[in-house]
């Protein structure tokens, strides 16, 4: 397995596929190299995909104490170093969009577009009750309740409806993941937001391709709340999922994978 040793000393896990435009994905908080693998063999087929565990994430190093999120936009900056790409076009998930943005915000130099989905530029009072509920039901170290208790925020009513049996085929294979030291690091991974706020005057200072992907029914990014990236930012493009949730790139795969192909090669060079 491949893994980057960084400047501070961690080993930070990471996977390429196929050939081309260089495209970084990067996981939301729940997340691991593994949860893009339905996206992986349509993706690669035309772009040379990176996927990147961040710090207290799958097969990369757990941190002994807390930390800011910070910390991750040098992981990436060490990564795309050792790869020897200039520019990469990045995409950034729920947790993982907010270290794109702030990855951004201090190298986009080393950007040739950014895809921001199901992100806010700041953590709202209802999205920090969120975060210390997933905590306490973290705290409880059992797979199955963290499950029950995390995943209803995630997913739309809809897919609920419609999908019922496939997301607990989801939770049964996640169960065998969720271990105390899974949910050590998720913990610090979720208490690296508390300081999280870009203002209207940073978002401004981002010039480069921007797209935006939100969804009707996210709870957790609102459209609503995401409008404020997109009105700061000169240029950005806003698409809606409409009937999706948070998870819309697994609700509606099909319709993410377009919408994401279709800006990077617009944006290609």
């Amino acid at each position: 397995m491949p893994f980057l040793k960084t400047k501070g000393g961690a080993d930070i896990y990471y996977e390429v596929y196929g050939e081309g435009q260089p495209v970084l994905f990067l996981n939301g908080i729940m997340m691991s190299t593994l949860s893009w693998a339905s996206l992986i063999p349509t993706f690669s087929k035309k772009f040379k995909l990176i996927l990147f565990d961040f710090r207290d994430q799958g097969h990369s190093s757990k941190m002994k104490g807390q930390y800011d999120l910070d910390i991750h936009v040098n992981d990436l900056l060490d990564l795309i170093d050792e790869l020897g790409i200039q520019k990469i076009n990045m995409l950034g998930l729920s947790y993982g969009g907010l270290v794109a943005l702030k990855f951004a915000l201090l190298h986009q130099n080393r950007l040739n577009s950014l895809i921001v989905a199901n992100t806010i530029s700041f953590i709202t009072n209802h999205l920090q009750e969120i975060g210390k509920a997933w905590e306490t039901a973290a705290g409880l170290n059992d797979g199955e309740k963290f499950l029950q208790l995390a995943r209803p925020f995630i997913y739309s009513g809809k897919f609920y409806e419609n999908h019922l049996d496939l997301i607990h085929r989801y939770q049964e294979m996640l169960k065998p993941v969720l271990t105390e030291e899974w949910f050590e690091g998720f913990i610090r991974l979720s208490r690296s937001t508390r300081n999280y706020y870009l203002s209207p005057d940073q978002l401004k200072t981002i010039k480069i391709p921007t797209l935006l992907i939100g969804s009707e029914h996210d709870i957790i990014a609102p459209v609503k709340e995401m409008m404020i990236i997109y009105e700061n930012i000169n240029g950005c493009e806003f698409i809606t999922i409409p009937q999706a949730g948070h998870g819309a790139f697994l609700e509606k795969t099909n319709e993410f994978l377009t919408i994401v192909m279709g800006f990077i090669t617009k944006y290609s060079v």
